[in-house]
């Protein structure tokens, strides 16, 4: 495998599994986090095709309109609606929540955004590992306490929120010490709100190895260098070395499985974690 053959896909309105959920109606909002790309922008057009009214957030306001742009090429039965913010600024996550709400009722939450940075402990910037905590472990517990309200106002009280995180929520590689703890965080995370949901408010997790996104391709040279191999090295050994499955994720693969977790059928998902990883992690040689 190359890296031309990990460059993201784009998502097809095929590729786009389709729930029958009563739930799942233009009334309802799925609020998605890092909508400007990759996983975030597959679970937007996933969400909108499955016919929720998707209020997308990114700090990337260009990304943000690619993702309205592709749902419209799309013609897709719910509407993305791009609300540009911050993660590491509250006040911009309570305008996020505020501006959903306005678009109806909040029913849904994915967790989605992410970065990636790679250092050893010793050498790890410690202002890095603050904005990557703020981003990917106190927003998505910020956000769950602002949306939980809205899910209780639900006709049903019920509400869902599921957070993106990874094999390294289960075991962990070198040099990403700031990823590492906030993936296994993430899982903290959504095992305590199904601790205090009492069904009704449900949350789940998503693990998967490497996955075919703008993130995952940013870290290859990075951990070519960090390694003393080749980008080749990387993609055949530390990514897919370990799976059974020697085929990488597409973006579209993880949205779908968001909206499983959402949907009727993961009515019994209460603070599991799907782990989707090719057997990397339950299996060894």
């Amino acid at each position: 495998m190359s890296q031309d053959q990990v460059t993201p896909p784009t998502v097809s309105r095929e590729s786009i599994h389709q729930f029958d959920d009563d739930a799942f109606t233009p009334e309802h909002v799925c609020l998605v986090t890092g909508a400007g790309s990759g996983i975030g922008r597959a679970t937007a057009l996933a969400a909108a095709g499955n016919g929720l009214t998707v209020a997308a957030t990114d700090i990337d306001e260009d990304g943000l309109e690619g993702t309205v742009e592709r749902g419209d090429d799309l013609d897709l039965e719910g509407e993305i609606h791009s609300l540009p913010g911050d993660l590491t600024d509250d006040s911009d996550l309570e305008a996020v929540v505020e501006q959903a709400a306005g678009l109806g009722t909040i029913r849904y939450l994915a967790n989605v955004a992410g970065m990636q940075h790679i250092a050893p402990i010793e050498e790890f910037p410690m202002d890095t590992y603050d904005r990557m905590h703020r981003v990917m472990l106190r927003a998505p517990l910020y956000l769950s306490k602002l949306c939980i309200p809205h899910f209780r106002e639900t006709d049903d009280g019920q509400g869902c929120v599921g957070n993106m995180a990874s094999v390294h929520g289960h075991y962990v590689t070198s040099d990403k010490v700031a990823y590492n703890v906030s993936k296994f965080g993430l899982r903290g995370l959504t095992q305590s709100i199904a601790a205090e949901g009492d069904g009704l408010i449900r949350a789940f997790s998503i693990s998967t190895g490497y996955v075919k996104t703008p993130l995952v391709l940013d870290q290859l040279e990075d951990t070519a260098e960090q390694r003393g191999i080749s980008v080749q090295e990387v993609i055949e050994d530390v990514m897919l070395g370990q799976s059974r499955v020697t085929e990488m994720m597409e973006p579209i693969d993880v949205a779908n499985l968001f909206l499983l977790g959402f949907s009727d059928l993961g009515r019994h998902l209460d603070g599991g974690d799907l782990l989707f990883d090719g057997g990397m992690t339950q299996t060894y040689e």
